[in-house]
């Protein structure tokens, strides 16, 4: 069995299984369900929550609400535009739906509808969508490489990108108290389990040191965290120390404590995202240091401007240079 937190092998690589939405190592810490069974948590203390699916109740792990709280369940069928129409005429009418599908679904299929019928109504309803970025090995129909993008680019919308399970279960209360549309990015399923180690708590807006470090400064969201800090725990056998700032609100970003962190000297900047290097946190990040005239050495760690091919995830994340390998030997690359 594999330490916690170490990178698939070789073999895992061979398995077809590995194409399913989980990104968790064999033998790494994992929780089930946190989105299904914090959206229950919320739901008994506030009467307004309701649930809402496109036909992916058991794939958005939603079906643990339909469980607990079947009378506000909805199931709307193979009709994305639907689904979020009538989400916000729910939101419209005093609830506060958590509307659920697949990321590709909601940034690419229904784009328009929650872009007029939510975001320009500035609706109360939180969009919560399984397998972003490159976390499934199902081909260009499932990979959700430019969902970030999209949902930067509308007003009104607050956009998160979540970690690990304990991000998870923070987020959920989180955004139902806050006023207004969120895009969430979910990892269902057997979620892993990392920032526990260190006493994190997420807050809406606020980026997190979890490493501080001399030689570089990653700032990362989503599973690249995980990476990250995978990967500085290896840097660290070459000597190289390595700094991580985890920016879970992709919007609004919390530009003070990227400006400070990135405008200490000396420190190479790498920004490391599970999205298309188009239009997500790295090109959000840039321009922000670009604005306030700080100008590190700066880096990308992304998904290429390319539709992705299908396979194991283990052999995609590697190809195109996510793994945690791949970010340490990048990072060593850029150092020498």
């Amino acid at each position: 069995m594999k330490s916690e937190g170490s990178p698939p092998t070789g073999k895992d690589k061979l398995t077809t299984s590995a194409m399913i939405a989980s990104i968790a190592a064999e033998g790494q810490r994992t929780r089930p369900a946190p989105f299904g069974h914090a959206l229950v948590e919320l739901a008994r203390s506030r009467e307004d929550v309701v649930g809402m699916t496109a036909d992916l109740g058991k794939y958005t792990d939603l079906h643990i609400f339909a469980q607990a709280f079947p009378d506000r369940y909805y199931q709307m069928g193979m009709a994305e535009q639907l689904l979020f129409g009538a989400a916000s005429g729910l939101a419209a009418e005093g609830f506060m739906p958590f509307a659920t599908t697949y990321a590709v679904f909601a940034s690419r299929r229904a784009y328009d509808f929650i872009h007029q019928t939510i975001a320009e109504e500035d609706r109360n309803v939180k969009i919560a969508c399984a397998l972003p970025g490159l976390t499934s090995g199902y081909g260009p129909s499932h990979q959700a490489a430019e969902d970030l993008a999209l949902f930067r680019a509308m007003p009104n919308m607050t956009v998160i990108d979540p970690c690990d399970a304990h991000e998870i279960e923070q987020i959920v209360p989180a955004i139902a108290a806050h006023r207004g549309p969120v895009y969430m990015r979910l990892l269902r399923g057997q979620v892993p389990l990392v920032l526990d180690e260190y006493n994190y708590r997420f807050e809406l807006g606020k980026a997190a040191l979890l490493r501080d470090g001399t030689d570089v400064l990653i700032i990362s969201s989503g599973i690249m965290t995980m990476r990250a800090l995978e990967a500085a725990q290896a840097l660290s056998n070459d000597r190289v120390n390595a700094a991580i700032l985890h920016v879970p609100t992709i919007k609004p970003l919390d530009t003070e404590a990227i400006l400070r962190e990135a405008a200490r000297p000396g420190r190479l900047v790498v920004v490391a995202e599970n999205h298309t290097v188009i239009g997500g946190l790295g090109e959000a990040v840039a321009a922000l240091l670009m604005r306030a005239g700080v100008h590190p050495a700066f880096r990308q760690i992304g998904l290429p401007d390319a539709f992705l091919t299908a396979g194991a995830l283990p052999t995609l994340h590697d190809r195109y240079g996510i793994s945690t390998a791949e970010v340490t030997r990048q990072i060593k690359q850029w150092l020498r």
